[in-house]
């Protein structure tokens, strides 16, 4: 049987707000996390989860995100870990 995936929305930005417990990064809170990493965590929940994370963020950091995990969908490296490839 072929799953569907969908991709972590994880852009290798790892710091949590000691406010929010919300991810600098992705938007995630700890918790977030680590449903995303369970087995049994549906696509749908997954899915709804990135609409989510973004209703959390606006401004540049909205704006980071979508390019990061864009490129992360598309290459499979968000732009932080490119940079590091880079060097």
């Amino acid at each position: 049987m072929n799953k569907k995936q969908i991709t972590s929305p994880c852009i290798s930005i790892c710091k949590t707000d000691p406010r929010t417990g919300f991810c600098y990064g992705c938007g995630r809170t700890n918790e977030e996390k680590k449903i995303w990493k369970e087995e049994k965590t549906t696509v749908v929940w997954k899915e709804e989860n990135v609409k989510l994370l973004m209703q959390r963020m606006s401004g540049w950091q909205l704006e980071t995100f979508k390019e990061s995990y864009n490129s992360k969908i598309k290459t499979g490296f968000s732009l932080a870990k490119q940079s590091l490839i880079k060097k």
